[in-house]
């Protein structure tokens, strides 16, 4: 099995005035794994994210996709090579319901777009693949209700759906449990555990909370001052003095 990152930054770099947001960031993630990037508030996670995704241009370095220099392409071209990215704020269509906005992914996906005549029902083999990412993300039995009707974690398992369903080689996931009750956390955490037992996609996580971090990845780098800290398995991650102090002496809770 080829072991070469999937995605891979060389001295990935961005300049907003006079701040380095990121700072000559060397990361690699392997495939078929689940890399998360945790750090304090202004550590550059987003940033970074921003970059890998294409909604920012660095100001130097490089960000390689399978071997392949992707930092000039855009959000879209990045997405139609296998990149999809979702984002802190639900992004979804509120005033359709829950299976239409996984089937306008899949349309998409399919490059077949909106055509006004043509009714639904002619659909009907991307909505029987627009319910079975539904059950996946547990949403079945909401398929036929306003997406503007869910909870907030709802949303944000509709938008894994829908990201699902452009059927991409990594997932880019930037805090999918973002305003989220402690009630609502574990649903998600089962849906991306679920993802990542499937072994046919790379996901590389933001998040804030370090128990779950622990528990789903399999490996985690740590952002200072948009600098690369360490990167490694996650118990020796918790265990590296240099993390340990960069959180309150030890305090590592809240990152």
């Amino acid at each position: 099995m080829d072991h070469s990152p999937i995605i891979e930054t060389r001295d990935l770099t961005i300049h907003f005035g006079g701040n380095v947001a990121v700072n000559r960031v060397n990361l690699q993630v392997e495939p078929f794994r689940l890399k998360s990037l945790i750090g304090p508030n202004g550590a550059g996670k987003t940033t970074l994210f921003n970059l890998i995704s294409g909604q920012y241009r660095p100001t130097n370095g490089k960000i390689l996709f399978k071997g392949k220099d992707i930092t000039g392409l855009g959000p879209a071209d990045r997405t139609r090579l296998g990149l999809g990215r979702s984002f802190q704020l639900t992004n979804i269509f509120h005033s359709l319901n829950v299976l239409e906005n996984v089937r306008l992914g899949l349309q998409s996906k399919a490059d077949l777009g909106f055509v006004f005549w043509r009714h639904y029902r002619s659909y009907s083999d991307l909505e029987d693949r627009a319910y079975q990412l539904l059950q996946q993300v547990l949403l079945g039995d909401r398929w036929a209700d306003e997406a503007g009707s869910l909870t907030h974690g709802e949303q944000r398992k509709l938008e894994i759906a829908i990201l699902l369903a452009l059927n991409p080689e990594v997932l880019l996931l930037d805090e999918p449990t973002a305003g989220m009750s402690l009630e609502e956390v574990p649903a998600i955490l089962e849906i991306i555990q679920a993802i990542k037992a499937g072994r046919d996609r790379t996901i590389l996580l933001v998040e804030h909370k370090f128990d779950m971090i622990m528990t789903v990845s399999d490996t985690i780098a740590v952002l200072k001052d948009g600098s690369l800290l360490c990167d490694g398995p996650p118990e020796a991650v918790a265990q590296n003095p240099e993390v340990q102090e960069a959180y309150l002496g030890g305090g590592l809770k809240d990152v």
